[in-house]
């Protein structure tokens, strides 16, 4: 696997959305380093998201990598003792969404492996899509909305109330796939186009020996 893929460029909009929320409702948005209510369970990543994370945890130092891979290695365990039939690559379609969705369920708080002991990501700056789309409901060109996903709002009304920000997720979702391609293509696989898998997953298939 070589070369890097041109998805940092595509993720670092979903930040500037993000900033750009938090400067219109200042002191509204409560995310902030060790908050980690919508960093626990299994939830899906792209092939392109496992390009950026085996990457990013590659370069970590020796110790705190070899702990990455420990509690990957224990949350893909977790993950087996409910769906014991799901193997390597961790394929979610291969489970399909109901059984993924057992295993996300039963699995809901458990830690995501690439926290560390204070609850700040290790790979803050190469996080996976989702993880830069958590906080904040979204509504796209066409008026779809996707609800915001974080598990607390509730205790903080003013933000709870915040009605869905306009993104172009459309035309952004064109460029993820190519994304997408040119990560599959780094893999050695065109079928991992449509890969979906866990960050757990991610790191104990797919980085490299």
């Amino acid at each position: 696997m070589t070369g890097p893929i041109r998805y940092l460029p595509l993720l670092e909009q979903l930040d500037h959305w993000q900033a750009a929320a938090r400067a219109r409702h200042p002191g509204v948005i409560p995310c902030r380093t060790g908050c980690t209510a919508c960093c626990n369970g299994p939830f899906d990543i792209s092939i392109a998201d496992v390009a950026l994370v085996v990457d990013a945890v590659a370069v970590l130092p020796d110790d705190v990598r070899a702990g990455v891979f420990d509690r990957a290695r224990a949350h893909v365990a977790a993950m087996q003792a409910i769906e014991s039939g799901w193997t390597a690559p961790f394929d979610i379609a291969a489970i399909g969404e109901a059984r993924f969705d057992r295993v996300s369920d039963g699995l809901a708080d458990l830690p995501c492996p690439l926290l560390d002991d204070q609850g700040a990501c290790l790979i803050y700056h190469d996080r996976p899509m989702i993880c830069r789309l958590m906080g904040l409901g979204l509504v796209t060109e066409r008026g779809d909305v996707i609800e915001n996903g974080c598990p607390i709002q509730e205790r903080f009304p003013a933000y709870e109330a915040l009605e869905p920000a306009p993104f172009p997720l459309e035309a952004w979702e064109r460029e993820e796939d190519q994304a997408k391609i040119q990560a599959a293509a780094r893999f050695g696989y065109d079928w991992l186009v449509d890969y979906e898998t866990t960050i757990a997953a991610a790191i104990v298939t797919w980085s490299p020996p």
